[in-house]
């Protein structure tokens, strides 16, 4: 039984929602990912966010987050420490890469790690010129000119 969904019908009534086409056939195929390290996603105020990541072990140097384009990407990585041989090894120590995908505008605002959490700050600031703006009502409008006319044709005599 097939459970993902074919957007092409809409790939040809709509021009320019590709990326939105993307990131559901994106989000259909994650089940599959690895879900470590755990993390959770807080929206704090009407245009911030927080992504909490749970990654005990890890130290400032081993951990790296850009930003690409509309896209988080945190790795983290450690360099083997071999001070014995472990009997139990329970605290997981492997490389991994955590992706978040970002509404446009969307800006990475702070970053942290504190008892083994890594907090990063989101920020969405939309540009002044995206704002909605109010028009007032009044005022005079600018005179429209004549509208041009096609004069026949003039015989020389």
């Amino acid at each position: 039984m097939r459970t993902d969904f074919d957007f092409a019908p809409l790939y040809r009534s709509s021009i320019g929602f590709d990326r939105v086409f993307n990131l559901l056939n994106n989000a259909q195929r994650l089940h599959a990912i690895d879900t470590w390290p755990p993390y959770d996603i807080v929206k704090t105020g009407e245009d911030d966010y927080q992504i909490t990541m749970a990654v005990a072990g890890y130290g400032d140097g081993d951990l790296d987050i850009t930003q690409e384009r509309n896209v988080l990407v945190v790795k983290g990585g450690k360099s083997e420490e071999l001070r014995g041989e472990y009997l139990h090894r329970g605290i997981a120590g492997r490389g991994f890469e955590r992706r978040f995908e970002l509404a446009d505008h969307v800006k990475v605002d702070a970053a942290s790690l504190k008892n083994g959490l890594l907090s990063i700050s989101l920020k969405r600031e939309i540009p002044e010129a995206m704002k909605p703006r109010k028009i007032t009502i009044g005022g005079d409008l600018p005179q429209m000119a004549a509208p041009l006319q096609i004069e026949p044709e003039r015989q020389v005599a």
